[in-house]
């Protein structure tokens, strides 16, 4: 098949969150499997020229009724084991790209992110167009990531006066997290240049708002997300973000695909990050990382358990129940690591917490991918107290470096982790620990029953093996999207 993916951030160019990772390992798997995969994405600051990148096309694009002009730069990427290169084609126009983040600066969301992603979706309509009448290539499915992209749905199917010749695309919009809407002040939607019968309740309107994300559930032929159960949580309005009727009344309903990882980034046996290799049947590597990883965090070098938190310090995360059972857990004889950044109320907490138990906590604020690696390889619990989490990464990298997740019972947690249960356990399936409300207790209660089945060796070692065994990789993820991707061919309504 011959695929256009448009995001606003892949890995190894531009990355905020996971939606990088996902974009960037799916556009690959996809390539592998012999599809003809073209991503299109900003083109930002600091994103280094590969040696094959070119001039593809120059553009005018109309941004608030007036014209703006583009270049579009393509480079070729191999992909190991690929019968073809993955194309990446970058949108150029520095005056909107050329920042020092690419949706804020100090934590202030750019006042103009609007224009910014209408010029990025116009954009990305107009390479589709190139590519097929003036290059004569053939597009069958244009996948659309998050809120960034979600107008190329609603300009594709409302002005088709002005997309001729697109009238048989299929588009398929991806929602990686449902807080993230891209809603813009009501007065703003002029700036779009759509009818204005779209700026209604039907349309783009959200309570007096202009919603990007929902003008995209709209009018894209299909919705998926990043796990089936995200994809029933959204439905209702404890995880809808206010969207969950419209997503409702999709007919056709959303379909979930939970994410994988980078199998080969991610790998215990061969990481460049580790101070030592490991595997499944051969764990003597992971004991000499943990030694490791408490002298990196000048932690005692003591055989206790070693807790583990990575993540964005934010209330979504669930981080504050975490502060809030500190000093019950520092009561047990444990050590604990955080390597995050965030919220800076969270970041007080956690640097007083280390303050208070200097040689019981190991902190790092910030992001470090080596740490990241390094903490996932050492630890032995990962801590996941998420009050939603539509997939998650760091329960898969866990699981893949033999650190047994403790998460709560939500969205792709749930789809990913076995949960501790005896017949789970005979049967050899159990992976980690479940917990299911948002509460201290709920939470303690989990991080208890871990530290006393962490004792039972036999027991132990089971969920360990068990997890490093399960298939994380993309291939299985990117299937589904085939298969996702030919029903729209062929006009099948997915459920």
């Amino acid at each position: 098949m011959n695929i256009v993916m448009a995001a606003s951030e892949a890995v190894p160019y531009a990355k905020t969150g996971g939606l990088a990772d996902v974009v960037g390992a799916l556009a690959i798997e996809l390539t592998k499997l012999g599809h003809h995969v073209i991503l299109v994405m900003p083109d930002y600051r600091g994103r280094a020229a590969g040696e094959s990148r070119q001039l593809a096309m120059r553009l005018s694009i109309p941004v608030d009724g007036k014209p703006v002009d583009v270049t579009v730069e393509e480079e070729n990427v191999p992909v190991t084991g690929a019968l073809h290169r993955l194309r990446v084609l970058f949108v150029r126009y520095d005056p909107y790209f050329d920042r020092p983040g690419l949706y804020q600066q100090d934590h202030h969301d750019y006042p103009d992110n609007l224009e910014r992603f209408i010029l990025f979706c116009r954009a990305t309509l107009e390479i589709v167009r190139g590519l097929m009448e003036t290059r004569g290539e053939k597009v069958d499915v244009l996948h659309l990531h998050d809120w960034q992209t979600a107008l190329c749905a609603v300009y594709l199917k409302t002005l088709p006066h002005e997309y001729k010749g697109l009238d048989q695309l299929k588009v398929l919009l991806t929602l990686h997290n449902m807080g993230y809407q891209g809603v813009f002040p009501g007065q703003q939607f002029t700036k779009l240049g759509l009818p204005p019968s779209l700026f209604s309740p039907s349309g783009l309107e959200f309570y007096g708002s202009v919603n990007c994300l929902k003008g995209g559930i709209i009018f894209s032929d299909a919705v998926s997300t990043v796990s089936p159960t995200y994809a029933q949580e959204i439905m209702t309005a404890e995880y809808g973000c206010g969207l969950e009727g419209v997503l409702a009344s999709r007919a056709e309903g959303v379909k979930g695909i939970t994410n994988g990882i980078d199998i080969d980034a991610w790998n215990p046996e061969s990481d460049s990050y580790l101070p030592a290799q490991y595997t499944a049947a051969d764990l003597s590597g992971k004991r000499a990382c943990k030694r490791a990883l408490q002298r990196e965090l000048e932690l005692p070098n003591r055989d206790v358990p070693l807790l583990a938190v990575i993540g964005r310090l934010t209330f979504q995360k669930g981080f504050d129940l975490l502060i809030d059972v500190i000093p019950e857990l520092m009561s047990l004889d444990i050590q604990t690591v955080v390597l995050g950044t965030g919220d800076h109320h969270l970041e007080q907490q956690f640097i007083a917490a280390k303050a208070r138990y200097p040689d019981r906590i190991g902190l790092c604020l910030g992001f470090n991918e080596g740490m990241a690696h390094r903490i996932e390889a050492g630890s032995d619990m990962l801590i996941m107290p998420s009050r939603y989490e539509p997939c998650g990464l760091s329960q898969l990298y866990s699981l893949r470096y033999g650190t047994v997740p403790i998460v709560r019972r939500t969205g792709g947690l749930a789809d990913t982790v076995i949960p501790f249960r005896p017949s789970t356990v005979k049967s050899g399936c159990a992976t980690g620990f479940h917990f299911i409300d948002t509460s201290t207790d709920s939470l303690l209660s989990a991080l208890l029953l871990s530290l006393h089945v962490y004792k039972e060796r036999q027991t132990w070692q089971s969920l360990i093996y068990a997890g490093m065994n399960v298939d994380l990789s993309w291939r299985r993820s990117a299937k589904l999207y085939v298969d996702l991707y030919r029903g729209l061919q062929e006009g099948k309504k997915e459920n």
